[in-house]
């Protein structure tokens, strides 16, 4: 474990703040929450329920897009994609936990495409951390840190909470 102190609550709040406002603008009022599955997911799920949103929230999976297939597989416990609605012509905000090298987020665009042609997309991310190998953005970000490499950031459920731990790999 690191030393670096990451209150994953706190930035949830954070979080929600800034989705609730980003979800103001014209362009994005009625928007679908996306959560990649499995931290974004479960962020998605608990702002779609503190938002007021009715219904649940899109899942997807970035399992069959991801560059490094041939050498991870299918993983077991991966859920698969479950959109709620149509994605054509509509506006979504992917919810990830971690943006690190912007590889799960090239993933998932290209499933999402596999749906359907969506308005426009976003990404707003719980924490977005230096160490970027494509060129992704986060539009939204609780918190922006540097870590060294050999650090991962896992975001895990606590009953209804969630709690942020530092990986030494």
């Amino acid at each position: 474990m690191s030393a670096l102190a990451l209150d994953a609550e706190t930035l949830y709040a954070e979080l929600l703040t800034q989705v609730r406002a980003f979800l103001t603008r014209p362009d994005w009022v009625g928007a679908q929450l996306v959560g990649i599955w499995s931290g974004g997911a479960w962020l998605a799920e608990r702002l779609q329920r503190d938002l007021g949103r009715p219904g649940s929230p899109g899942v997807i999976s970035s399992r069959l897009h991801r560059d490094d297939f041939g050498a991870r597989g299918l993983a077991a416990t991966a859920d698969a994609t479950k959109l709620t609605q149509s994605i054509d012509g509509a506006p979504i905000l992917l919810i990830d936990d971690v943006l690190w090298t912007g590889r799960t987020t090239r993933a998932v665009l290209n499933e999402l495409f596999d749906f359907g042609r969506p308005a426009r997309v976003a990404l707003a991310v719980l924490v977005d951390r230096n160490g970027r190998e494509l060129p992704m953005q986060a539009e939204l970000a609780a918190a922006r840190i540097s870590l060294p490499a050999h650090q991962r950031l896992h975001l895990k459920k606590d009953g209804e909470s969630f709690v942020l731990e530092v990986e030494t790999v």
